[in-house]
């Protein structure tokens, strides 16, 4: 059964970093892993002049790569809105675990990151989401579970631990779209 967990924080807190360390110490546990990861900018992953980029420039709206190594599939949202989390969720095969990076607003569970050179408030009082801490602040204990970001092992712990079914995920993000949007109001 698939499970879900966010990594959520300010940018420069080390998200991406701590992922990649996260990745090799879960799968020497025997798990499988894949990661969903929100831009806030745009982004390409094709390169001008091969055949997929000139059938996206062309106006497709899917273009599927495929090699005997690996397969990619590209969607060109057109001007249409930005998938929800949920919707996202669904284009993923089946693994252990799905890490969340960003998404800090929706409501599935997280692990805050947190760095204090950064400066930045934490984001756990205002977010009840967000299940313990992964920080280099040293200091007052915590309300919440807590590992330094350094400490891989334990964070790891606590992602398997805290991550919940994607069914679950699945269901609070629908809630809370249907909480934005009640019946009758789309």
């Amino acid at each position: 059964m698939t499970r879900v967990i966010g990594l959520a924080g300010w940018s420069g807190a080390g998200k991406t970093t701590l992922i990649a360390k996260l990745i090799p110490e879960l799968k020497t546990r025997g798990l499988s892993v894949s990661t969903l990861k929100h831009a806030h900018h745009a982004f390409d992953v094709d390169k001008p002049g091969k055949d997929s980029y000139v059938h996206r420039e062309a106006g497709a709206t899917e273009v599927l790569v495929t090699s005997s190594n690996r397969w990619a599939l590209m969607h060109e949202l057109r001007g249409a809105p930005e998938p929800r989390l949920d919707e996202l969720l669904r284009h993923l095969s089946p693994v252990d675990l799905i890490l969340i990076e960003g998404f800090k607003r929706d409501p599935h569970a997280k692990i805050e990151v947190h760095r204090a050179a950064n400066g930045k408030p934490f984001l756990y009082p205002e977010d009840p989401d967000i299940r313990a801490l992964a920080t280099d602040t040293q200091g007052a204990k915590p309300p919440l579970p807590s590992a330094h970001l350094d400490d891989t092992a334990t964070i790891a712990d606590l992602i398997w631990t805290l991550a919940l079914p994607l069914d679950e995920t699945l269901a609070r993000l629908g809630a809370r779209e249907s909480e934005k949007h009640p019946a009758g109001t789309l």
